[in-house]
């Protein structure tokens, strides 16, 4: 069957931060200026905000600028932060840093605690107010090519494709959506942005992105415990001091709270869990009585990106751009980058409503985005921190102490003349045979749990019968490399059970993949040591569906 092609100036892939504030910029602009150009926007979750999870305390800054009444909006910002703290864990103790020892961008008085997802659905509103038209549902699963080499625009994935590839009765053809310029705002790790950054070298000259797996979990508990307001920092216990990470509780509205982990993707030992570290920080004597007597609402995990300032990739190519996470733009000592996210998602819908409305015909390099971005608060904030996360390589005591000297020496307007570089994450695991196991305690049920209960709790759906999304170059490889070498470390980095190994115990192993638990994270592609694991998009719609993450 042949696929329907729809025609628009601007296709925004991915309706988060970056996409809708790219929409709502580009609208802005065509009703100042008169003009009805047609912008769209698509996104693979079943609504706009279903795959959105973040800490979040946001930013207000690049909202401030692009819908300056927001409050009279009714934005969904309903927590100001009232409170800092951070604190460092050992096993059986706690200090707290006291707040002078922090940079002032450090602090967050004048941010607000929020539910990202909720955000994003309230833009999308103002978007779709605007006149900009919204897609959810619909993954874009191909990027489309003029025969000169420009991006022309995205295809949607067919609908209705059965395992084996045979179409069923529901079958239906994707949709081919052309643009003068194309946005990629997949967020961290997107599948096109990744062939868009290989296919036009944009990495050249760049150091690789790096990574974390983020995981969070909402609770609501007891009111006499709640401090509404409050935003806590941790590092340390339980990673070992090689391995980088660190956890967050926030506490929203309603008696909530957000808690959240996160534990860098370079991390080495192959028999370390993200999930289960998180579930043992929940256990220390000074993060526990927040939770007891308490209920886990919702679960959720995604990668983040860490690399900063140094891996950004070229932003531009002929017929598109790379904005949000889908190129990296996260502050990763303020663990913020939603306010960047949407402001280069603006600079991006000022730079093509120029050309367009300058008579471009597209398909061109919009380089007026890369020179905006060049002389922006984003690239100064990224600037001045850009070498915290990599100083982190020589140990998590080392690496905090000389990262909080080089932000403050930028801080006091004397910036180091040195930029630090990083590692691709897949390199990092030593072989099983010369890592310690790490031994996790079991979950009780009440402040820790199991993958498959917290997938539960994540309304994550696919359609069974569809060709498997997380695809192996080399099917050989789970066995003879990942299990021989490395102890099949899959089974333990993805935090959704999705990666089993059956068999072993018939002297067959194969690694079996149940790609229906997925919850679109992205860390199996990025840390698997070979990189043979490639994550596509499934059908539209499937995936986890927060409700308010």
């Amino acid at each position: 069957m042949e696929r329907e092609a729809m025609e628009f100036d601007v296709v925004i892939v991915g309706a988060g931060p970056a996409g809708l504030s790219a929409a709502i910029r580009f609208k802005q602009l065509c009703a100042e200026q008169g003009k009805d150009y047609t912008v769209c926007v698509i996104e693979k979750g079943s609504e706009v905000g279903a795959h959105i999870l973040s800490g979040a305390v946001l930013d207000p800054k690049a909202l401030n600028e692009l819908l300056p009444d927001w409050q009279e909006r009714g934005a969904p910002l309903n927590t100001p932060v009232t409170e800092d703290k951070w604190l460092v864990l050992t096993e059986k103790k706690s200090i707290t840093l006291p707040g002078f020892m922090m940079p002032s961008f450090m602090h967050n008085e004048g941010n607000y605690i929020v539910s990202l997802g909720n955000v994003c659905r309230w833009l999308a509103t103002q978007a779709e107010e605007l006149g900009v038209e919204i897609y959810p549902g619909f993954a874009a699963a191909e990027v489309l090519y003029h025969e000169d080499g420009s991006v022309k625009g995205v295809a949607t994935g067919d609908m209705g494709v059965a395992r084996d590839g045979s179409h069923k009765d529901t079958y239906t053809p994707g949709v081919e959506l052309h643009a003068k310029y194309t946005f990629f705002a997949e967020g961290v790790r997107g599948s096109l942005s990744k062939e868009i950054i290989a296919h036009y070298g944009l990495r050249e000259g760049k150091q690789p992105q790096t990574y974390g797996i983020g995981i969070k979990e909402l609770w609501q508990i007891d009111p006499e415990k709640h401090r509404e307001g409050l935003v806590l920092h941790a590092q340390g216990w339980p990673l070992d001091k090689k391995t980088a990470g660190g956890a967050f509780l926030y506490h929203l509205e309603d008696n909530q709270v957000a808690v959240g982990y996160v534990v860098a993707l370079d991390y080495w030992n192959p028999y370390l869990s993200p999930f289960e570290e998180f579930q043992r920080f929940k256990t220390h004597d000074a993060i526990r009585p927040f939770f007891e007597g308490g209920k886990r609402i919702a679960y959720g995990a995604r990668a983040i990106n860490e690399g900063g300032y140094q891996s950004i990739p070229k932003l531009t190519f002929p017929g598109g751009v790379l904005i949000g996470c889908s190129a990296g733009f996260v502050n990763v000592p303020r663990i913020k980058g939603s306010h960047n996210a949407m402001k280069t998602g603006m600079m991006a819908a000022e730079a093509a409503f120029e050309a367009i409305d300058a008579g471009r015909e597209g398909h061109d390099e919009l380089s007026e985005y890369a020179n905006k971005f060049s002389t922006s608060w984003v690239h100064d904030e990224l600037f001045k921190v850009r070498n915290v996360r990599p100083a982190l390589k020589w140990g998590t005591v080392r690496g905090t102490i000389y990262g909080g000297f080089d932000m403050w020496m930028s801080h006091l307007g004397m910036p180091l003349p040195w930029t630090l570089g990083h590692h691709p994450d897949n390199t990092s695991l030593v072989k099983a045979k010369d890592a310690p196991k790490i031994e996790y305690p079991k979950p009780d049920g009440k402040i820790t749990f199991d993958r498959l209960s917290s997938v539960f709790l994540s309304n994550t759906n696919h359609e069974e019968d569809q060709p498997v999304h997380l695809t192996l170059k080399d099917p050989s490889v789970p066995v003879a490399i990942n299990l021989a070498q490395y102890d099949a470390p899959e089974q333990r980095y993805c935090p959704a059970g999705v990666y089993e190994i059956v068999g072993q115990d018939v002297g067959e192993p194969r690694l079996q993949i149940n790609a229906q638990n997925c919850v679109h994270c992205k860390t199996c592609d990025i840390k698997d040591p070979t990189q043979n694991i490639n994550w596509v998009v499934p059908e539209g719609g499937g995936g986890p569906n927060y409700p308010n993450m």
